[in-house]
């Protein structure tokens, strides 16, 4: 990410006010890191050349070796500073140097009467390094900044081993976690490309449960700055997430197991979303378990205003057995899918001609399937005289088909032995009937289940009407509709 837009971003995180407090143990850099932040990301945005070269001279000295350089919290610059941004933005900005927990083998925190004392802002009395440290930490943090910078170090950048930071390492990072502030770890290294300060960054962060990004704060370079400010985005709350899926998974019925499947782990992974950099981890833990997904993307990440976007594209061929599974049609391809439509739908116009009849004879016993235009047939013109005035006759004609509800009964009579057997299982068929209505279809009765022999004796009654009754009945209805009469005598024999 650029550095114009990470700063649009921490901007509209921050609500224009970036302050960013610098803290860890002593001799790690963070003078050194504040010395070359100012000079590639603040004095470049400074118009006013008086300012600039006011800040420029309150920037913080740096040295090598073990001795302490900072022993009082030092405000960078002393006022906070309105700089200009691309886009018309500004911001107010400023950093603020910390006294550093101290570690064994530092020089410069006692002198010939013992514990050097050392004054802060917040005291009218001097104090120990050590508690400087500790109320400044706190200070910075929870009053004078929005962001944390913590600085610790491999043990390359002075002679000083790197078992001697952990312990006011710790100390730092258990204090930053209590305020609540988001902040990462800058790990200052002579070589932070290689593979011994790489691991070591993993380690750091896995122990402590925030990023950590190796640095040579010495030689920072304006994109590595950006670098650290996107990782320190990341650390920021996240205010909305919003999970993508393809629409034919939201069509699914609620109780479908790739629904289900797919609802449990957003419940499960993305619902205790925190940071913004869980979002990878949640993308990734989707992905492990609904193998069904071919990818698992994030198309948006607003950092500046806390919103995340996860888009989850399920496989195609998943999508093809759900829809062989649901529709009952074997469908396998784009071009099998296609086929299908054009036949459903060539289906489907036939069946909108008829629906509406089917939901009349549902109703009332009676449904009539209108013709359409398509339906006419005209008949040839016939020229007609009629006294001395000379006409036409149009004759036409169109299909109507009515469909009449008929209700086949059918009924079986199993015999089971004495009439006290009988009342025993009508008894007991009444109250399987009761708990469970369909169970008495599935009751056997000779070899058969009750639907089954229901079934086929309406089926033998479904083709009684011979086809001459049939005919007749046709010519019948024929004579109501174009003759106009309503009378019918109708004597079956």
């Amino acid at each position: 990410m650029e550095a114009t837009a990470v700063f649009r971003d921490i901007v509209a995180r921050t609500r224009g006010d970036i302050y960013i407090g610098i803290v860890g143990p002593v001799r790690t850099g963070k003078s050194t890191f504040i010395k070359r932040f100012v000079d590639l990301m603040v004095l470049p945005l400074i118009r006013d050349e008086q300012l600039k070269r006011r800040t420029r001279d309150e920037l913080p000295q740096s040295g090598s070796g073990r001795m302490i350089m900072t022993t009082e919290p030092k405000f960078v610059p002393d006022e906070a500073v309105t700089v200009e941004l691309p886009e018309g933005m500004r911001a107010s900005l400023r950093l603020v140097d910390c006294v550093g927990y101290t570690v064994t083998g530092a020089l410069g925190y006692v002198d010939e009467a013992g514990l050097r004392l050392v004054r802060t802002p917040w005291s009218d009395e001097e104090m120990s390094f050590e508690k400087a440290a500790e109320m400044g930490t706190r200070k910075v943090i929870q009053d004078h900044s929005n962001i944390g910078l913590v600085v610790t170090t491999d043990g390359t950048i002075t002679d000083l081993p790197r078992e001697n930071y952990v312990e006011a390492e710790e100390r730092v990072i258990r204090e930053l976690k209590e305020l609540g502030k988001p902040f990462i770890v800058l790990l200052n290294s002579v070589n932070p490309y290689g593979d011994e300060a790489i691991l070591l960054a993993e380690e750091l962060s896995a122990k402590y449960g925030v990023s950590v990004v190796p640095v040579d704060c010495l030689h920072l370079t304006e994109a590595q700055i950006a670098n650290i400010l996107t990782n320190l985005l990341y650390e920021f709350p996240l205010r909305a997430v919003s999970v993508n899926l393809p629409d034919w998974v939201i069509e699914l019925p609620m109780e479908h197991e790739l629904r289900e499947k797919i609802e449990k782990a957003i419940f499960d992974h993305v619902a205790n979303i925190e940071k913004a950099k869980e979002v990878a981890w949640a993308r990734e833990k989707l992905r492990e378990e609904i193998y069904e997904l071919e990818t698992a993307l994030t198309p948006e990440m607003d950092l500046g205003y806390g919103k995340a976007k996860i888009e989850l594209n399920v496989k195609a061929e998943v999508f093809y057995e759900i829809l062989t599974e649901i529709t009952g049609f074997n469908v396998e391809s784009e071009a099998g899918l296609f086929s299908l439509l054009i036949e459903l739908g060539s289906s489907k116009k036939e069946y909108d001609k008829v629906a509406e009849a089917l939901q009349e004879v549902r109703n009332k016993g009676y449904g009539i399937v209108r013709p359409g235009k398509e339906d006419i047939i005209l008949e040839s013109p016939e020229a007609i005289k009629q006294g001395n005035r000379f006409g036409l006759k149009l004759k036409a004609s169109a299909p109507s088909y009515h469909i009449i509800k008929a209700d086949i009964f059918a009924e079986v009579t199993p015999f089971v032995g004495t009439e006290k057997q009988g009342e025993e299982f009508v008894s007991q068929l009444v109250e399987e009937v009761t708990q469970n209505p369909n169970t008495i279809w599935e009751k056997d009765f000779l070899g058969r289940n009750l639907a089954d022999m229901m079934l086929g004796g309406i089926e033998s009654k479904l083709y009684r009407m011979p086809f001459n009754a049939q005919e007749k009945l046709q010519e019948t209805l024929e004579r109501i509709l174009n003759e106009g009469s309503g009378g019918l005598i109708c004597i079956i024999f």
